[in-house]
């Protein structure tokens, strides 16, 4: 009678976690996201400047130094749709320079202020960037271009 009992229970925990799974994942996407929005709040004039740094590290594009990223105030919290990772986009306007010497040197254009996308990652807890930048798009537009890859995670959702 016993192997009855624990077979009874042992199905009705299975189907009760079945039908919890679901809002349960997503009560815990949603803490993640809140989450993610505050720490970058609170981190955000530091992770920009790593942002800058990571970037001008990357020698990219190819004889141009980065010479100032001016950062506006909105985030666009995505999720990669593959992976399930949060990144941050934050549209940003670029000023870069040619290097001495190099082929962009007297390129008229280079002093050309650049719209673009910084991206962030939300890493078990932290923001982090490799100074990637989305260029030519401001967030939305990334989104859009990217909609097989990244969704909007929206307060709530």
């Amino acid at each position: 009678m016993s192997g009855w009992i624990w077979a009874v229970g042992a199905a009705a925990g299975g189907i009760a976690g079945v039908l919890l799974f679901r809002p349960l994942r997503r009560l815990g996407r949603e803490v993640q996201a809140e989450r993610a929005r505050e720490s970058f709040r609170l981190q955000r004039e530091r992770i920009e400047a790593k942002f800058l740094d990571a970037a001008r590290a990357t020698g990219k594009p190819r004889g141009l130094t980065w010479k100032d990223c001016d950062f506006e105030p909105a985030l666009t919290l995505v999720r990669d749709r593959r992976t399930g990772e949060l990144l941050g986009l934050v549209p940003v306007t670029i000023a870069f320079e040619a290097v001495a010497g190099g082929p962009m040197e007297g390129v008229a254009a280079v002093g050309n202020l650049r719209n673009a996308t910084a991206v962030f990652h939300y890493q078990r807890g932290h923001w982090t960037t490799s100074g990637h930048a989305i260029f030519n798009l401001n967030p939305d537009e990334a989104v859009a271009h990217f909609r097989q890859q990244y969704e909007v995670v929206t307060a709530g959702s």
